[in-house]
């Protein structure tokens, strides 16, 4: 097993912790899908994956409906999407995805998170360039005659990085710029797509003391805990 599988496992438990927390974030992602690509998912594929990610966490089906119905409103404020860079404590890396209907809030929050747990709020570029920006699939293996094997062949093609199997269906990691390649060719061979999305993985990992990975926890806690955030990722050995 390679990076994507290691570090999927590690962050299995954390991601998506709270229930409500989720259900915020994916409506965010249906704002700035619709938003972007209008309301119909058989034409805008963003929408189409979030409500693959939706329908995987849960999310009521009128939750849905609802949240694009919203989106089309004129009035409906766009979020958008920004990224913090910087250095927790014991120099570990951390990048931090926002999606925020109010910069200048958020760029606060995110400095104050930062300053309170003696991490270090850095500059765009600072930490980036040690992170991979990959996209992901899970695909249904359960009553599906997939030979792993084959199919990483046929998603070589797309620069498929690993291609694995765990207890909630097939794990495929690519280059983030393959995501829309990848997208359509599980569509058109019929395989059904559970979820989808972006991480970004280290490139390299320090590992920590128990004290000191405490002292990151805190900090990755306390931007995890904000409204604005999305997703943050960090460089230290879980």
């Amino acid at each position: 097993m390679g990076r994507a599988f290691e570090f999927r496992k590690a962050r299995k438990m954390k991601r998506w912790s709270a229930m409500a927390k989720t259900f915020t974030r994916i409506g965010k992602d249906i704002v700035m899908a619709v938003k972007e690509g209008g309301p119909n998912p058989d034409t805008n594929s963003r929408l189409r994956a979030v409500m693959q990610n939706a329908k995987a966490a849960n999310m009521p089906k009128d939750n849905v409906e609802r949240a694009i119905k919203k989106a089309t409103d004129k009035d409906t404020a766009n979020y958008k999407e920004v990224l913090f860079e910087g250095y927790a404590p014991h120099g570990i890396a951390i990048v931090c995805e926002t999606a925020t209907d109010n910069n200048n809030r958020t760029v606060a929050n995110v400095r104050a998170a930062f300053n309170k747990c003696n991490g270090t709020f850095g500059t765009s570029g600072s930490v980036i360039f040690m992170f991979d920006h990959t996209c992901n699939f899970r695909i249904k293996s359960e009553g599906a005659d997939i030979d792993l094997e084959e199919l990483e062949l046929e998603l070589m093609d797309f620069e498929v990085e690993e291609v694995f199997q765990d207890e909630d269906g097939i794990l495929i990691y690519g280059p983030f710029e393959q995501f829309g390649a990848i997208q359509g060719f599980l569509e058109e061979n019929s395989l059904e797509i559970l979820s989808s999305g972006f991480e970004r993985i280290p490139t390299t990992t320090k590992k920590l003391g128990e004290a000191e990975q405490a002292e990151v926890e805190k900090l990755l806690e306390k931007l995890e805990e904000d409204d604005d955030v999305q997703n943050v990722y960090h460089s230290m050995e879980m």
